[in-house]
């Protein structure tokens, strides 16, 4: 059986479901297939659930521009949605006089993306805004929050079907082939079926790579690789004494063991980073013995005992251990030659932050 469609969404986490919806309110013809059956399985449902800000990424890169347009997309989105979140702030501390430097060199990284918010705080001015901080400074972000991620998830997904989007689930993709009439998908699951479209986005995620491999024609050496960062949450058994989040100033390449609040104001500490080989999402009891090392840094009170596995997450990095930051990986076909189809690589964080920008610049790069 074929059928023809004008676009076609790899992918329902909220990447997907974001690039679905803007192209249906454009107006095109768009179908979602998700290989599983639900949205929002992986990445999307296992994260931090902040907004970032956009302090810490390269001037002038993609992370940097769209995370400060997404961020303010995303805050006027969940206003007008009643999508549930929290412009709660946070703290970036240094821990160290001999950091301190560095805080400031980041707050100038932050006005180079545009982040002109941010406010240099004495030891004293931190622990008045958070008693129980202990620092040696620290950097506030007032436009830093966080935002139901599964809420955002199903009000985009309705969205997309309100403006005639068709979600397709367990409907893994196989395959595909071009041709002078666009791009056939083989699509698996119960149906088997081909579908032809016009345009193809690749928002698979911890698949995106998988699936570009197996659309024929593709020259495998534009598909970067993919590295699996796994990182582990652990919840705080009690009320936290912080109104704010708190994250310790970056060192390498890692933004360290950080404190940050859900929606109910509750605490939850992570991630660590463990570079994996293969999706498993096991939370080690015997983990947070070293959370509580790094923890104590900025928050010296915390109880012994107090800390439970929660959950973890797999970043779909484009980078491995010991490598430079990466930037998003949006690939078009100045790169693979392909028209009609972009392929998203490297969709970490800020990626839910950045979710609406990257979708307009998705459909821009689409339709010019």
């Amino acid at each position: 059986m074929s059928e023809s469609v004008e676009c076609v969404v790899i992918g329902a986490g909220v990447m997907g479901l974001a690039v679905g919806r803007e192209l249906a309110l454009a107006g095109l013809d768009t179908v979602i297939l998700e290989s599983e059956s639900h949205v929002g399985t992986a990445t999307s449902s296992r994260n931090s659930e902040v907004i970032h800000a956009g302090i810490y990424y390269v001037p002038g890169s993609l992370k940097a521009k769209l995370c400060v347009s997404g961020k303010r997309m995303l805050y006027d989105y969940c206003r007008d949605r009643h999508v549930e979140h929290v412009n709660c702030g946070k703290l970036i501390v240094a821990t160290r006089d001999d950091q301190l430097a560095s805080l400031e060199q980041l707050v100038t990284n932050a006005q180079c993306n545009s982040v002109n918010d941010l406010e240099l705080l004495t030891r004293d001015q931190a622990r008045h805004l958070e008693p129980e901080l202990e620092c040696t400074g620290a950097i506030l972000s007032p436009s830093t929050g966080i935002v139901d991620s599964h809420g955002l998830m199903i009000s985009l997904l309705g969205d997309f079907e309100a403006a005639g989007g068709m979600l397709a689930v367990e409907s893994p993709v196989d395959g595909g082939t071009f041709g002078s009439e666009g791009i056939t998908l083989r699509v698996g699951g119960a149906a088997d079926y081909e579908l032809r479209a016009k345009y193809v986005v690749n928002a698979a995620g911890l698949g995106a790579q998988e699936v570009a491999l197996a659309i024929g024609g593709l020259a495998r050496d534009i598909v970067p690789p993919l590295y699996l960062a796994k990182g582990s949450y652990y919840s705080f058994d009690h009320r936290p004494p912080f109104s704010r989040m708190v994250y310790p100033l970056p060192e390498d390449t890692h933004l360290g063991v950080h404190l940050t609040l859900d929606l109910g104001g509750r605490a939850r500490f992570g991630p660590d980073l463990e570079w994996v080989s293969e999706l498993n999402y096991d939370v080690d009891p015997a983990g947070s013995d070293a959370f509580y090392t790094e923890i104590r840094k900025y928050w010296p009170g915390l109880p012994d005992g107090s800390l439970s596995p929660a959950y973890a997450g797999i970043r779909p990095k484009v980078q491995g251990p010991g490598d430079a930051p990466c930037d998003f990986c949006i690939q078009g076909a100045s790169t693979h030659g392909a028209d009609g189809l972009i392929n998203l690589f490297g969709i970490e964080s800020p990626g839910l932050t950045a979710c609406l920008a990257i979708a307009a610049y998705v459909r821009q790069a689409l339709l010019r």
